[in-house]
């Protein structure tokens, strides 16, 4: 629905009304009381203090007017500001600030540029400030990157001058509130029904999985699917930088790292997350993502009967996967020749999922491919499955094909051990009419 613009003069009356009215409001509030009654409540005490301010101002204001500022106030009194209508959006998967005037989001895998703005930086810092301080951090020149969380789930990550040469920067990574299914994966076509229950499979029979791929790909979306595959009789402990796989299992032990205080002390690492849980008598542990030297603790776990672990891990492809995975153990500092390393890798994985966001930004699993084993020094892969790309419409949107490789995998004897059997035919090489 279009709406007329206002003109220029309207805009700044508008915008000076509103911050004339907000700080009216805060004085008017007691705000220690506000966390002591319910949000309702408040809602109805700042409308009616609302209602006599606007009153009380010589702009005359029409009642969407009058209704659009109470929104606008309220979401800059108890939310983040401009933001909030971004963060009611559900189509709205990333919210990237670069400046106060200049915010993106992302919807269905494509950036775009939004109409929201901030009055300058020092509004951008207020909402940022007030994100970090709801976690007990804080963002200021001594330190100025701070990871954090929103209590929706969603992942923050702010930077600011002098780092920030043209001003504070908000990206914020968000969580659908209902988890995607199996079934909203093959209905986006993010897979073929074949590939899932092959997956499906692994997961139930115990299988060590690495998912790869790249930014904003859907490693933790995939991983989240895969997870459900998980009987409620395991104990699960989740290793993870910031929360944020949505498992629904009852049995589950969340773990998250913490980073250091002011003072720079007290942090806690994943590879310290990673070694306690061995000692929590885990059936499963799943690591959001592998990115350091808790790839040599998670390896060896593999190695010695802490089966069906899953983890996801930044790359390109399901080589470039292992080359990093080796490059994080090397981390370790342990001086373990490479040829080592690689058998470690090799003996503890039976899975590489690559996934990739595509230029039209859709999903794919573009590769399902089996770890086999050595060959000298080198880790052998085959490829189970894989998406082939045709070309591209005229719409951008991206032609290809799914297709099996017709190599029947290995694991499939460890599968068929658990009650788990695959046909034939998921395997075979479609005929070419």
């Amino acid at each position: 629905m279009s709406t007329t613009a206002p003109m220029p003069g309207a805009r700044t009356n508008f915008g000076a009304v509103k911050i004339a009215i907000h700080r009216k409001l805060i004085q008017k509030l007691n705000l220690t009381r506000l966390n002591e009654i319910k949000r309702e409540d408040v809602r109805r005490e700042v409308g009616q203090i609302l209602e006599s301010l606007v009153v009380g101002e010589s702009t005359p204001m029409s009642l969407q007017e009058r209704e659009r500022l109470a929104l606008e106030v309220l979401d800059e009194v108890f939310g983040l500001g401009p933001l909030e209508p971004l963060l009611a959006d559900p189509t709205v998967s990333d919210i990237l600030v670069n400046t106060y005037n200049r915010v993106y989001v992302e919807r269905r895998g494509i950036l775009e540029a939004t109409s929201i703005q901030f009055r300058d930086d020092a509004h951008v810092m207020s909402i940022i400030d007030r994100i970090v301080a709801a976690i007990g951090r804080r963002v200021d020149e001594s330190s100025p990157m701070v990871d954090a969380r929103l209590a929706d789930g969603s992942r923050v990550n702010a930077i600011i001058p002098p780092l920030a040469v043209d001003g504070p920067c908000l990206s914020i990574r968000r969580f659908g509130r209902e988890r995607l299914t199996d079934a909203d994966l093959l209905r986006n076509s993010t897979l073929t029904p074949p590939m899932l229950e092959l997956m499906q499979g692994c997961v139930k029979a115990r299988l060590n999985i690495l998912i790869s791929g790249g930014t904003g790909a859907g490693k933790t979306t995939f991983l989240n699917v895969l997870s459900s595959y998980i009987s409620d009789r395991e104990r699960i402990v989740t290793i993870e930088d910031a929360a944020e796989l949505q498992l629904k299992q009852e049995h589950v032990v969340r773990l998250e790292t913490r980073p250091p205080n002011i003072e720079g002390k007290g942090a806690v690492h994943q590879r310290q997350l990673m070694i306690n849980s061995l000692r929590m008598r885990p059936d499963r542990i799943i690591i959001g993502e592998v990115r350091g030297e808790e790839a040599l603790d998670m390896l060896q776990a593999m190695n010695t009967g802490h089966d069906g672990s899953l983890t996801t891990i930044h790359a390109n492809s399901p080589r470039d996967a292992l080359s990093r995975l080796e490059t994080m153990v090397a981390m370790a500092g342990l001086n373990l020749p490479d040829t080592a390393i690689r058998r470690q890798i090799s003996s503890a994985l039976d899975v590489v999922v690559q996934v990739s966001r595509l230029s039209d930004g859709t999903r794919k699993v573009v590769s399902v491919a089996e770890i086999t084993g050595m060959e000298g020094d080198v880790v052998t892969m085959q490829d189970i499955f894989t998406y082939r790309k045709r070309g591209i419409r005229e719409s951008g949107e991206v032609l290809g094909d799914f297709e099996s490789t017709g190599i029947r995998p290995k694991f499939s004897e460890r599968l068929a051990v658990t009650g788990i059997h695959l046909p034939v035919s998921m395997f075979q090489v479609p005929q070419v009419q």
